[in-house]
């Protein structure tokens, strides 16, 4: 084995494992704070679907394509390569969409009671439900296209004619017909990225102005950038920019590999990365992330309203 093929390998390795034990814990500290009574807040069951999408990406892509990596490439067989593929993709629009939907029910959280964001206050709890099921049955039938076009390895017959992503491949199509296929895929995830860059620009108009308006409330001998508001927003700009980044980075590398007839070993392994990416780190941003609108909405909401 090469040693640039043992670095790939190790990275898909370590991505896998962190990225699962940190979910995991997350998913572990949820069901501690379920099973000992506290208090559990609206959001909590976001966070349990995007653990859960999470996984399906570590485990459906980072595992199948460790092992290529390392050589067992011909262990899938054709439904276990189609199956893989739609689990993949589908958990990784679900994660999209459920940090999206985060963001989205933070800014109601913490929106002042005479915002327009006000009259969903009281709603918003009850179209969380609906909300995430919508998401992952958008996400099956957008992407039920996958499993029509993945074939398993092990019984590739004219590989002239295939596209190789590691462990299983694909049929070459039309290229009209792949770019408008890979228009309609990058869809959600546009619309999901725009809708949480709006509502993390929102969160930060809010807390700019929490602060200024309790400017006189506090201490003169108070630095200014140490205040909650402070730290909160450069939260949300880091974690914003953090998932904008690698999600943009991942929806471009992979409309590449959707574009090009045969992707080079480069494009095939650094898609894998990128796309890992997020489901790794996720676990140790949304934490942070979710207590966020929590630890200030009292505060916002009595003083901005």
């Amino acid at each position: 084995m090469a040693s640039i093929d043992l670095t790939i390998g190790v990275i898909f390795l370590m991505q896998t494992v962190v990225g699962v034990l940190g979910n995991f814990s997350l998913l572990c500290h949820h069901f501690i704070l379920h099973f000992t009574g506290s208090r559990l807040r609206s959001t909590d069951l976001i966070l349990k679907h995007l653990i859960v999408a999470n996984s399906l990406v570590l485990l459906c892509k980072g595992v199948p394509q460790t092992m290529a990596v390392f050589g067992w490439k011909r262990i899938h067989s054709d439904f276990g390569c189609k199956l893989l593929f739609f689990l993949h993709r589908v958990g990784r629009g679900v994660s999209i969409g459920s940090i999206c939907l985060l963001s989205v029910f933070q800014v109601i959280t913490i929106s002042p009671w005479n915002s327009r964001c006000a009259v969903l206050k009281v709603k918003a709890p009850k179209y969380i439900v609906p909300s995430i099921f919508l998401c992952w049955i958008l996400q099956m039938l957008v992407n039920f296209i996958f499993p029509l076009r993945i074939n398993g390895k092990w019984n590739d017959k004219n590989n002239t004619n295939k596209k190789d992503f590691g462990y299983c491949s694909s049929i070459h199509h039309d290229k009209i017909q792949q770019s408008l296929s890979a228009a309609l895929l990058s869809l959600p995830d546009v619309l999901c990225l725009g809708l949480m860059l709006w509502a993390s620009s929102f969160m930060v108009f809010i807390l700019y102005r929490h602060k200024h308006r309790v400017q006189h409330i506090r201490r003169a001998d108070t630095p200014t950038k140490f205040s909650p508001e402070s730290r909160a927003t450069k939260t949300i700009l880091l974690l914003v920019s953090t998932f904008v980044y690698f999600y943009t980075l991942s929806s471009i590398f992979q409309l590449m590999m959707a574009l090009f007839d045969y992707p080079s070993w480069f494009l095939v392994n650094i898609t894998v990365i990128l796309a890992l990416c997020v489901p790794t780190v996720s676990p140790f941003l949304t934490f942070p992330r979710s207590y966020t609108g929590v630890n200030l909405k009292r505060k916002v909401c009595m003083t901005v309203g």
